[in-house]
């Protein structure tokens, strides 16, 4: 049997996830469109709020009229009720529980007609205010209690200040939400001030926040402070949505060691908070989750969000300082974490280990993914201090390298920071490993930087591409779907270790509940001594900047999947009877069942094109009509090879597009019937001539092929010819004109049409 990977235990989550779905409530809303799909979410008011508490929230987007349900990726926020008040607006009562996860939490909304793209909610420990205007002068700020979060905007040119009072001694933190609340490119600027204006703290950028500001001092007298926030350039527009908590809260920019095993329990270091470094023993949770943190709390209250924290299946050793020379270097065994701070300008740390004569070693840091500023420089050394291998970046900022060790010898791991920094929070993780094999699945984008949701209409059929991310193995990967809403079954092949992604189909009787499902689905990798599994990741691009690069984002492990409510068509392919052969082509013929008065032109493609395979994406079934064809092509190296396909059907319902699914049929590419081989033919102009071909045959076919010469010049001309599969030779009259171009034509090529089973099998030769 495989073995089950760290990527947890999804029945345990799930459990919790259904109690908090037992909250939802599905209203049907008297006089809403039908068929408002496809929705599109844009926004949360406010974005976020306190755990513990109730509060009214409003949705804006598009097509969200018959907006249903909240689905959270997490336990801790349910919704008591959900209301539409037009169709891009909605209303709902959100209910935070006083053991809610701190910080940011992923949603969609579904509607009864699609599921919509993912937003972001965060979730505070302080009491929420409002930012109120006019608060853009220094002279009349808006005061603010000390541990308070202000929901604000920062609109063009926008400053907004806030009063707070502090006594000597305390501790002064204001961290701000903005860019990673996913809204637009929002680059704040976050200064503390006395009242002098002289600024006693200021940030723009931070490594743990990303492009989000962080600012803490310890108040110098008792009095009056003021928080200054604003755009980095100064600009700002309606979606400069921030969340500003500003209190007495620990804010440790770094935490050592940077990962652990699951379920184990450890001691941590907090570090660089401006009250100093602070030691906390914590327990993990037992299982891997995506976007894990560590969240610092002590007796003044809890940071707004958590510092990063890896887990992963391996011991942890610290460094042990002086550790700046070879000789002094850390010792571990392989594999093993190591994890340690460059902790001025300039420092280096080493690790030393004994390795083995062929032993493959991975050596892959964490550091600049784990919001540390280090970046990164590793070497492996031998034991008289020379290079073995080393790295920079490896397609990011923290490196990675794999060597092969030539001697059984000592050997030396060292890092810095490639510009040659340090400080206090420059902290790092560097995992030294054997070859580390791992698998992923997911659903690739329907379009680009367009999330692919899966919305089954009732009586219907969606159908997705599934992908498969291996690393260092290659093998069959059976899937595995947990939790499907009721009444939805799952037509899905195994990942033939060949390819990489594989078609699934979802279909939904006529008579299934309006729903949606949390959907745990999973890898396995089936070989019989080393099969192991890996979880579904998705992420979702939320804030992209020049030429379209992600600037933030989030990763999610669960796939929704909704019932929605019956559109108003279905498509079926039908089933071809004979083969697509090499560098031939074929039409695929599509055939649309429309409900009575439903007449919208329906779009047709491809889910996917077979290896070698080429299809057309403009392909429409026109307005009333109920079929159409769809071109395909090989190439005449395509994959010989049987092929589940699937087709999509869009069209216009209502206020948007819906998107329908035909059944899996089965394409096969085979080898071509027959080869032609060309004897070079020459003409004189208003001549003729003959131009002969031999003929061999591949395949037995039955009857008679019927020949035509295609791409000859213009004034040319050839009757079209049969053969049978005995025939060794064929012979085009070839007749030109006066007006036929002279000159070298290389574009003579022939179509070959054999008919079985009623259906052509076209061949270019």
């Amino acid at each position: 049997m495989p073995n089950r990977s760290s990527h947890g235990s999804p029945s345990r989550t799930l459990a919790r996830l259904r109690v908090t779905a037992g909250c939802f409530v599905a209203l049907v809303l008297a006089g809403v469109p039908a068929w408002a799909a496809n929705p599109q979410f844009s926004r949360l008011t406010p974005a976020g709020g306190q755990r513990g508490t109730e509060l009214d929230i409003e949705l804006a987007g598009e097509r969200i009229a018959d907006a249903t349900e909240l689905l959270f990726f997490e336990p801790g926020l349910s919704v008591k009720s959900i209301e539409a008040s037009g169709p891009t607006a909605a209303k709902a009562k959100l209910a935070i529980a006083p053991d809610c996860r701190l910080g940011l939490h992923a949603v969609r909304l579904r509607t009864a007609s699609g599921i919509s793209n993912l937003r972001l909610f965060s979730v505070g420990a302080l009491a929420e205010v409002n930012e109120t205007e006019p608060n853009t002068d220094f002279a009349q700020p808006q005061k603010i209690a000390l541990d308070t979060t202000v929901n604000g905007v920062v609109q063009n040119e926008d400053v907004d200040y806030f009063l707070v009072e502090a006594k000597k001694g305390e501790r002064i933190t204001a961290e701000i939400e903005a860019l990673r609340l996913g809204y637009s490119f929002f680059d704040p600027y976050v200064a503390i001030l006395d009242m002098g204006r002289f600024e006693l703290a200021r940030n723009d950028d931070t490594a743990l926040l990303k492009q989000d500001a962080l600012v803490s001092i310890i108040a110098p007298a008792d009095g009056t402070y003021v928080v200054q926030v604003r755009d980095s350039a100064y600009g700002g527009n309606g979606n400069s949505v921030y969340r500003l908590h500003v209190g007495r809260f620990p804010r440790p920019t770094a935490v050592l060691p940077l990962g652990g095993r699951p379920g184990e329990t450890l001691e941590v270091h907090w570090l660089g908070d401006v009250t100093g470094e602070r030691v906390e023993t914590v327990t993990l949770p037992p299982t891997v989750r995506p976007e894990f943190g560590l969240q610092a709390h002590d007796e003044h209250g809890f940071a707004p969000g958590p510092n990063p924290f890896r887990l992963a299946d391996l011991g942890n050793v610290i460094e042990v300082e002086p550790n700046d020379a070879a000789a002094a270097g850390t010792p571990f065994t392989v594999p093993m974490a190591l994890n340690g701070v460059i902790s001025k300008p300039g420092d280096v740390d080493f690790f030393k280990f004994t390795g083995k004569r062929g032993q493959v070693v991975d050596v892959r840091v964490f550091a600049r993914s784990l919001g540390s500023p280090l970046d990164s420089q590793i070497s492996l050394h031998r034991a008289d201090g020379s290079a073995f291998s080393g790295n920079d970046d490896s397609g990011g900022p923290d490196s990675f390298f794999r060597a092969t060790l030539t001697d059984d010898a000592e050997y030396m791991v060292s890092i810095s920071d490639h510009l040659g920094g340090g400080g206090v929070d420059y902290t790092y993780r560097i995992e030294v490993t054997p070859i580390q094999l791992s698998l992923t699945v997911g659903l690739p984008d329907r379009s680009q930087f367009v999330d692919n949701t899966l919305a089954v209409p009732q009586g219907n059929r969606v159908a997705a591409m599934v992908s498969t991310q291996r690393v260092e193995f290659s093998g069959e990967v059976k899937l595995d779907f947990k939790d499907l809403p009721a009444g939805v079954s799952i037509e899905a092949l195994p990942i033939a270790q060949n390819r990489n992604e594989i078609p699934v189909l979802l279909s939904a009787a006529e008579a299934t509940p309006l729903a949606s499902g949390m959907v745990d689905l999973t890898g396995i990798w089936t070989h019989p001594e080393r099969g192991f599994s890996g979880g579904f990741r998705q992420r979702s691009g939320l804030v992209r900047g020049q030429n379209n690069i992600e600037v933030w984002g989030w990763t999610t492990r669960l796939m929704p999947v909704a019932i929605t409510q019956a559109v108003p068509f279905k498509i079926e392919v039908v089933q071809p009877k004979v083969p697509l052969v090499r560098a031939g082509s074929m039409n695929l013929k599509v055939v649309a069942t429309r409900q009575e008065g439903f007449n919208a032109p329906i779009a047709v493609r491809m889910l996917y094109n077979p290896p070698g395979v080429g299809s057309s994406g403009s392909i429409v079934i026109p307005e009333g009509q109920t079929e159409a064809l769809i071109p395909l092509t090989a190439v005449g190296d395509a994959e010989i090879t049987k092929s589940k396909i699937a087709i999509l059907g869009e069209a216009t319902v209502g206020d948007g597009p819906v998107l329908v699914s035909s059944q899996l049929a089965e394409l096969e590419v085979a080898e071509p019937f027959l080869a032609f081989a060309f004897q070079s033919a020459a003409v004189e102009q208003g001549q003729s001539t003959e131009l002969v071909i031999n003929v061999e045959k591949k395949k037995d076919f039955a009857g008679a092929a019927k020949i035509e010469l295609l791409g000859v010049p213009n004034e040319v001309t050839a009757d079209p010819r049969e053969i049978t599969q005995d025939d060794k030779q064929l012979v085009f009259q070839v007749k030109t004109t006066d007006k036929s171009p002279p000159g070298r034509h290389k574009t003579v090529i022939c179509r070959a049409v054999i008919m079985a089973e009623g259906e052509p099998i076209t061949h270019t030769l």
